[in-house]
C-alpha cells in the first residue's frame, strides 16, 4: 500500500547486475515516466506496432486526475464518478467515521447521490494545458547565483502562475514544473475540483488483505479500489471525457498504458546527492520512523477506539518504512552505485573535452557536493523544526498554517513562501476548513513523543528546547496544549484565517503561541537550506542538464515530479530465486489464502459471497510498467483507451526504483476491472455503480 502523502517515491529497480550501464535497461525496454507532450512514439511502435495518437492522448489527459493527498485517479462516468485506490481515500473514510461507527472496518456505500459524503480534505486536479516557459525562467535568473537566483526564480514562478490562473482562483490552479533537474520548465494549468464525495469504499480487511506482510509482495488479493464523485455547485460534475471499463481486463503481450502522477524519483541525481540521500535515510529517517511505528503500535493496543483513530497513520508509517528500507538497500548496492559513477564520469569527461565548455559547467558537480556538506549540517534541525518532526500534531499543523498565512499574505506575492502564494491559498483555506475530526488522545501521544525527540536531538540546555519546554516535561506540555486548544473547531480556524495578522496576534490559543514561538528558528533554518543547498543545487543542475542535452538531446524522460506521465508495458510475471511468479491471481486463491486471523481474515461480506463469485475471476495482476509512488490509483489503459486495470502497488524488487529501473524484475501491481465489477454486483449489491462504470452484468 503506497504511502500517498510524500508524495511517495515508491521506486522500481533491481539491486543486482547493474554494473556497466547507466539506466540499466535492455534496448526496447519499457522504461520511462514520459510527459504527455513528449512521448517515445518510435520506441512504442518498435515494440508494439502502436503508439497513441494525439486524440488518444488528449482524451487520456482529460480523464486522468491528481488527488491532493499524493495519489492518482480517473473519471469513469459522465456524472463525475472517480476511480482510485482504497488506500488513497482511507483517510477520508476514517475522517467520516466516529466512535461506534468505524467505516474503515465496515466499508461504505452510498445508495443514492444524497448519501454521498464529502471528503474533508481531498481535492482533484485535472490537467488542461502544458506551456513551455524555459526561456522566461532562463531570462529571469540569468547571471544570478545563490539567494539572488532563488529569489528571481520564485518571483518568476509567482508571476507566471498568477498570469496562468487569471481571476479564477477557485477552479483553476497553475504549477511551475521543473523537468530534467532544471533542464526545462513548464507551466501546468489544472482544473480544480474542491467538492469531492465518497461513494463506495470496501472494508479495509479486503482492500488491504494481507496487511504489511503482503505489502510490496505478490501474489496479492487486494480490492484496493474506491469510488468518489466530483461536485460543483452542489451537483455532480458533467464529464465529457471519461474512461470506459473493459471487464475482461488485459491479456499478456498486448500494449498497456498507465497515466498517473508519479511523485518523485532521483534517477538524474549526482553521485554526491545519492550518497547524501543514503545518509539521510539510514541515519535519520529510518530510526525516527521505526520508533514512531513502535509508539503507534503500542497506542493502538489500548482498545478499539485507539486502534481506529491511529489506523491510517500506522499504515502510512509501516508503508514508508518498507519503502525506505528498499531505497537504502538500493543505495548500498555496489553495482548500482558503480553504474551511477560511470554514467557521471562519462558526462563529466564529455563536458571537459567539449570545445568551449565553461568552467562553470565543469564545476557544477563540485558545487553540488559542497551543498551536500551544508545539507548534512542542517538536516536534523530542518527536519525537526521546518518539517515539523518535533511537533507532530494536527493542531500544530493548523497553527503554523495560520501564523504563516497571516504574515505571508501581507507581503507581495513574489516575496512569499511558495506554499502561501496566491495560487496556493485556496488549498490552504480548504485545509483549514476541513471538518475532519482530530483525536485529542492521539494528539497528546504523538506530540509528547515528538517533543521528547526535540529535547533528545538538541539537548536539554538548547535555548529553543528551554524556550519550548520551560520546566515542563514533553508529555505534560503536550497534555496542557491539547486540553486548552480551540483549533479542533473549523469555525475557529476560519475566524483566525479571515482575521489575518490582527486576529492571529490577538489569539491566546496555546498552539498559536507555540507556532509563533518557534517560527523564527524554523524560518531561519529553512532560509539557509533554500539559499545554501537548494539554490546551489538548482543552478548547478541546470548546467548539468545543459551538458546532458548537448550529449544526448532530449530523447530521455525527466525524473518524476508528481505531474501527469505515461508509461507503457504489458502483463508479465518474473522469476524470484529461480521460481517463476505467475502474473495473475484469481478469486479462488483468495479463499485458500484466508486464515481467519488478521491480516488474512476476510470480512463477513466476502465470506457470505463466496458461492456467488466466479472462482476463476482474475483478482490482481502484475505488469512491466515503470511507475513510482504517486501512481497509486492510476488507470491502466488498452490501445483503445479503455480501462483495464487499477494500479495500487509494486513488488519488493521495485523499491529502489527512485534511482534506476530493470524490466526483468520491476513490476507494477494492479486490481483487475472484472473483479471490481463482480464485487460491486455480487458482494455489495451495488449493481447500479457497476452499471455506471459501464461494465456488463455478471451472471
Amino acid at each position: 500500500m503506497p504511502f500517498p502523502t510524500r508524495p511517495p517515491r515508491r521506486g522500481l529497480a533491481v539491486l543486482a547486475g547493474l554494473a556497466g550501464c547507466a539506466l540499466c535497461v535492455a534496448a526496447g525496454a519499457a522504461e520511462g515516466m514520459w510527459t504527455l507532450d513528449h512521448l517515445p512514439d518510435e520506441a512504442m511502435r518498435a515494440r508494439y506496432g502502436f503508439a497513441p495518437e494525439a486524440a488518444w492522448v488528449q482524451r487520456a489527459m482529460q480523464a486522468s486526475l491528481r488527488l491532493s493527498n499524493g495519489c492518482s485517479g480517473s473519471f469513469v462516468s459522465a456524472d463525475g464518478l472517480v476511480l482510485s485506490n482504497h488506500h488513497c481515500v482511507a483517510a477520508c473514510v476514517e475522517q467520516l467515521s466516529a466512535a461506534g461507527r468505524d467505516r474503515l472496518a465496515e466499508g461504505f456505500l452510498a445508495r443514492g447521490r444524497d448519501a454521498e459524503l464529502r471528503c474533508p480534505e481531498i481535492e482533484l486536479l485535472r490537467l488542461e494545458r502544458i506551456t513551455d516557459v524555459t526561456p522566461a525562467l532562463r531570462q529571469a535568473t540569468a547571471g544570478l547565483e545563490g539567494p539572488a537566483y532563488r529569489a528571481a526564480q520564485d518571483a518568476a514562478r509567482a508571476r507566471l502562475t498568477a498570469e496562468c490562473r487569471g481571476r479564477d482562483v477557485e477552479t483553476v490552479q497553475c504549477e511551475l514544473v521543473t523537468l530534467y533537474q532544471g533542464g526545462a520548465y513548464q507551466l501546468y494549468r489544472y482544473r480544480r475540483y474542491a467538492d469531492v464525495r465518497l461513494v463506495w469504499a470496501p472494508e479495509d480487511a479486503i482492500a488491504g488483505f494481507g496487511g504489511d506482510p503482503d505489502n510490496f509482495n505478490f501474489p496479492r488479493y487486494c480490492l484496493d479500489a474506491a469510488l468518489l464523485r466530483a461536485y460543483e455547485h452542489g451537483r455532480p460534475v458533467a464529464v465529457r471525457e471519461f474512461l470506459r471499463v473493459r471487464p475482461e481486463g488485459p491479456q499478456p503481450g498486448e500494449p498497456l498504458f498507465v497515466t498517473g502522477h508519479p511523485g518523485q524519483t532521483e534517477r538524474l541525481y549526482t553521485v554526491a546527492q545519492l550518497e547524501a540521500e543514503r545518509e539521510r535515510i539510514g541515519q535519520l529517517a529510518l530510526p525516527l520512523l521505526s520508533e514512531q511505528r513502535g509508539l503507534l503500535l503500542q497506542y493502538a493496543r489500548g482498545g478499539e477506539e485507539p486502534a481506529r483513530v491511529s489506523a491510517t497513520q500506522l499504515a502510512s508509517v509501516e508503508n514508508t518504512l518498507k519503502v525506505l528500507r528498499g531505497e537504502l538497500q538500493a543505495l548500498a548496492d555496489p553495482a548500482l552505485m558503480a553504474a551511477k559513477r560511470e554514467d557521471e564520469r562519462a558526462l563529466r569527461d564529455d563536458v571537459a573535452q567539449r570545445a568551449g565548455a565553461s568552467g562553470e559547467a565543469r564545476d557544477a558537480w563540485a558545487q553540488i557536493e559542497r551543498a551536500q556538506a551544508v545539507e548534512a549540517q542542517l538536516r536534523l534541525e530542518y527536519r525537526l523544526l521546518e518539517r515539523r518532526a518535533a511537533f507532530q500534531s494536527r493542531y500544530f499543523e493548523h497553527a503554523r498554517r495560520l501564523v504563516r498565512a497571516a504574515a505571508e499574505r501581507a507581503k507581495p506575492d513574489a516575496e512569499r513562501l511558495r506554499e502561501y502564494s496566491e495560487n496556493e491559498l485556496p488549498q490552504r483555506e480548504q485545509e483549514l476548513r476541513s471538518a475532519a475530526p482530530i483525536s485529542p488522545d492521539l494528539e497528546r501521544t504523538t506530540l509528547g513523543w515528538s517533543l521528547a525527540k526535540l529535547r533528545e536531538a538538541l539537548g536539554q540546555d538548547d535555548p529553543l528546547v528551554q524556550q519550548v519546554l520551560g520546566r515542563e516535561t514533553p508529555d505534560a506540555l503536550a497534555a496542557r496544549l491539547v486540553s486548552a486548544t480551540r483549533l479542533g473547531d473549523p469555525a475557529e480556524r476560519l475566524r483566525l484565517w479571515q482575521g489575518g495578522v490582527a486576529a492571529v496576534a490577538a489569539s491566546d490559543d496555546p498552539f498559536i503561541a507555540l507556532a509563533r514561538q518557534v517560527d523564527d528558528a524554523a524560518r531561519a533554518v529553512r532560509e539557509r537550506f533554500e539559499n545554501e543547498v537548494q539554490a546551489v543545487e538548482r543552478k548547478a543542475q541546470e548546467r548539468i542538464a545543459a551538458a546532458r542535452f548537448a550529449r544526448t538531446g532530449t530523447s530521455a524522460y525527466p525524473d518524476a515530479t508528481f505531474t501527469l506521465r505515461l508509461s507503457y508495458g504489458e502483463v508479465q510475471g518474473w522469476t524470484v530465486r529461480g521460481r517463476p511468479v505467475a502474473p495473475y491471481t484469481e478469486v479462488a486463491g483468495l479463499y485458500r489464502r484466508a486464515t481467519g486471523a488478521e491480516p488474512f481474515a476476510l470480512p463477513a461480506s466476502w465470506r457470505d459471497a463466496q458461492p456467488r463469485l466466479d472462482p476463476a475471476q482474475r483478482f490482481n495482476f502484475v505488469t512491466t510498467h515503470d511507475i513510482a509512488g504517486g501512481n497509486s490509483g492510476s488507470p491502466m489503459l488498452d490501445r483503445a483507451g479503455r480501462l483495464v486495470g487499477l494500479v495500487f502497488d509494486g513488488n519488493l524488487e521495485s523499491l529502489g526504483g527512485a534511482y534506476a529501473y530493470d524490466e526483468r524484475v520491476n513490476r507494477a501491481v494492479a486490481v483487475h476491472p472484472g473483479l471490481i465489477l463482480q464485487a460491486l454486483r455480487s458482494v455489495y449489491d451495488a449493481g447500479f455503480l457497476a452499471d455506471e462504470l459501464g461494465g456488463r452484468p455478471q451472471h
